[in-house]
């Protein structure tokens, strides 16, 4: 008798269906497979504790995860932002709080990597940029470093309305960073923080332009991170507030050169898209799990079927239109990013964040009330996707509320019109 297959054992983006290259396939595939043997088991505790799943980002390093988007020359995967955007996705099926967090730290390779290669450089800036890559990806590589990426600082900036307040004095032989960044994920677990901060000479007015991407080490004398973390949802992101006084970091530790964050920012949109892989692995446990609801074979649970009544199949199919929708538009957009995107590329990016992040956590609303009360218990896995798929939408660069409002201007205005 032939074994019953999970719906995780199938691919989200089908090779074929999408006319995926076999390289790139069997790099999805394999965080596939890292996400459903290793991330499944483990994401209920430290959901539940609200802690780091460390061990899931030390396994990561022997799978080659944590190198997927460094160059095949420094010894990593070569993936670029669609695979990465396919991979992400099928982590964010097993634990929402990882795929988040891996997000932050591939980040730093994706935007020094294949997003960077996209930026004209000068000569010198070139030779630079890729001198101090090497000596960050050698790290992750060897070493297994981990990279967070804080972002937010709970103002404009993390829009990119304004500077970011943190800023950075030059000093002989590097900077000095002083500053103070929320929501920061990996805060006390990463080895390295990539940090967005302006450069700012005394008496100058801060700039976006003048946007510094540092490597700040982790036990740096002046870091340190405080608060506590008991949020809703991505409770194993342990986002806690990191503050940087008097950092002192080497000028080595840029890991992009003076000036280019600005440019990757204002010619490379969907750099800004990494956080909606997530929710759109999400919006596919949220289907997976009903299926193996109603048809009893959830693991744990009594193999009773539920699939016999017409309200149950009615929703399921409903939930299935919405995900299809859903992962035809997201593909299109991740498949299309590049530098100097086309208008009609930019909104779709804004479209796919939009529709992602709000179809998530109505995936997951309908699973739970199709499943019925046993699917709000902590004990099964959509308890936990419902919270997580909660917090998409409020997240910067681009929240919801944020994406309808540059779709609506955008679409209407060409650069540079005002009304009368």
């Amino acid at each position: 008798m032939n074994a019953k297959r999970s719906p995780t054992d199938a691919a989200m983006f089908d090779r074929q269906a999408f006319r995926l290259d076999a390289s790139d396939a069997a790099l999805i595939d394999g965080a596939r497979q890292f996400g459903q043997r290793v991330l499944a088991p483990r994401a209920a505790k430290h959901d539940r504790e609200a802690t780091f799943p460390i061990e899931n980002f030390r396994d990561m390093h022997g799978a080659g995860l944590l190198s997927l988007c460094v160059p095949k020359a420094d010894g990593g995967a070569g993936a670029d932002f669609r695979t990465y955007c396919l991979a992400a996705a099928e982590l964010g099926r097993f634990c929402g709080a990882t795929a988040l967090s891996w997000n932050m730290h591939v980040c730093s390779t994706l935007w020094t990597g294949p997003l960077a290669d996209d930026i004209e450089m000068s000569a010198e800036e070139r030779a630079g940029h890729i001198r101090r890559r090497k000596l960050h990806y050698a790290r992750i590589v060897s070493d297994g470093a981990v990279y967070a990426q804080p972002f937010s600082e709970g103002g404009a900036a993390a829009a990119g309305a304004v500077a970011f307040g943190t800023e950075a004095k030059a000093v002989d032989g590097g900077y000095l960073v002083s500053g103070k960044k929320i929501f920061a994920s990996l805060s006390g677990s990463a080895d390295y923080y990539g940090v967005l901060c302006t450069e700012r000479a005394e008496g100058e007015a801060a700039s976006r332009r003048n946007t510094l991407y540092l490597a700040v080490k982790a036990d740096a004398p002046g870091v340190s991170v405080t608060g506590e973390w008991d949020p809703l949802g991505m409770r194993g992101t342990v986002s806690r507030t990191l503050i940087l006084k008097d950092v002192f970091v080497p000028a080595d530790e840029m890991l992009m050169p003076r000036g280019i964050y600005f440019r990757a920012a204002t010619t490379w949109p969907h750099m800004f898209m990494t956080l909606c892989p997530t929710y759109m692995g999400l919006a596919q446990a949220a289907y997976d799990f009903t299926v193996q609801y109603l048809r009893g074979e959830l693991p744990g649970m009594p193999p009773v079927k539920r699939r016999m009544y017409p309200t149950k199949q009615v929703a399921v199919a409903e939930m299935l239109i919405m995900l299809e929708q859903t992962k035809a538009l997201y593909f299109q957009a991740v498949s299309e990013a590049r530098a100097n995107p086309s208008k009609a590329q930019v909104l779709r990016a804004y479209a796919t964040q939009y529709t992602v992040m709000e179809n998530a956590q109505a995936m997951a609303a309908k699973a739970i009330r199709t499943c019925g009360g046993q699917a709000m218990l902590k004990s099964l896995a959509l308890e936990r996707i419902y919270r997580d798929s909660r917090c998409g939408s409020l997240m910067l660069p681009w929240t919801a509320e944020l994406c309808v409002d540059r779709l609506g201007r955008e679409a209407l205005y060409e650069a540079g019109e005002k009304d009368e």
